[in-house]
């Protein structure tokens, strides 16, 4: 099987920049430069949100081609295999954010962030109001990206939950809970996602999660390695940093209550844990962000 690249950002490093969390460009600007296909790739920590405004083409998520006609959205939850094949008139932006800023995370048992989960495609019915409120906000949200205007964080975020929120609810009332046609494995980990939201504070080990799933630890490490790149070991750990990032970003709690909360009993393990995966320690990481603990 040919391996699916993992990229940060079509390849970029922007993801490694203080105080980056959320890209935008047109979709022409990028597309353009690739003869209008962008090839079947996945990002590891970046959630993506298409806005096709005119123009039309094939969304792939994996091995399922979906027809591209605007007005649309599309929405592309990180590990998800996906590439696009778009028309010459194709006009939107592609937003790209960091997931640990989304105000509710992929994988979660919520209704919005079971729909999260999933790369989806959401028509937007011209005569919806629903569908004109999602357009504006995005092209506002565009704007200000382009703007660069300072202290900015709030309203991006209030821009992107209405958005997304707003899309969600479309996307349930036209075309229910499919799954998109993806594989066995696909569904495997967005299981294995789901089930690593529900217990990562519980810290259980990889043999815990292939249990529930009905296969061997090692089956399910060739299957994560398969279609992220990385272990089962690291996905958990990833979600306990995403999970004190968000803490340490939207709360004030101090650090050692954060740890608490994660299921780390000795502060100075979740410290050392911490600064061993985000190259900083908790409270750098919140000074850095702008919040003091």
């Amino acid at each position: 099987m040919r391996a699916i690249p993992t990229y940060d950002l079509y390849g970029e490093k922007n993801g490694d920049s203080p105080g980056f969390w959320l890209h935008c460009e047109t979709i022409p600007s990028r597309s353009s430069l690739h003869h209008w296909e962008i090839r079947l790739h996945r990002h590891e920590q970046f959630f993506q949100i298409l806005y096709i405004a005119a123009g039309s083409g094939d969304a792939v998520f994996g091995d399922v081609v979906e027809a591209i006609a605007a007005p649309a959205v599309i929405t592309i939850p990180p590990l998800s295999r996906h590439g696009f094949r778009f028309s010459k008139d194709i006009d939107g932006y592609v937003f790209t954010v960091l997931t640990k800023r989304l105000k509710t995370m992929p994988g979660d048992h919520s209704q919005f962030g079971a729909w999260l989960g999933l790369p989806r495609l959401t028509a937007l019915p011209p005569d919806h109001a629903d569908s004109r409120y999602i357009a504006d906000t995005l092209h506002r949200l565009a704007a200000e990206a382009a703007a660069r205007r300072t202290g900015p964080a709030d309203l991006w975020e209030a821009y992107l939950t209405s958005a997304l929120r707003l899309t969600a609810r479309l996307s349930a009332a036209g075309q229910g809970d499919e799954d998109g046609g993806t594989t066995e494995n696909d569904r495997r980990l967005n299981r294995l996602t789901g089930l690593i939201h529900q217990h990562f504070r519980s810290h259980k080990p990889v043999s815990f999660y292939a249990t529930a799933l009905g296969i061997s630890p090692t089956h399910l490490n060739r299957i994560v390695k398969q279609l992220t790149g990385s272990s089962t070991q690291t996905l958990i750990n990833g979600k306990l940093i995403d999970e004190a990032q968000r803490e340490l970003l939207f709360t004030q709690i101090p650090v050692q209550e954060i740890g608490f909360r994660l299921g780390f009993i000795d502060p100075a393990y979740f410290s050392r844990f911490f600064l061993a995966r985000a190259g900083l320690s908790p409270r750098q990481w919140r000074r850095r962000q702008g919040r003091e603990d």
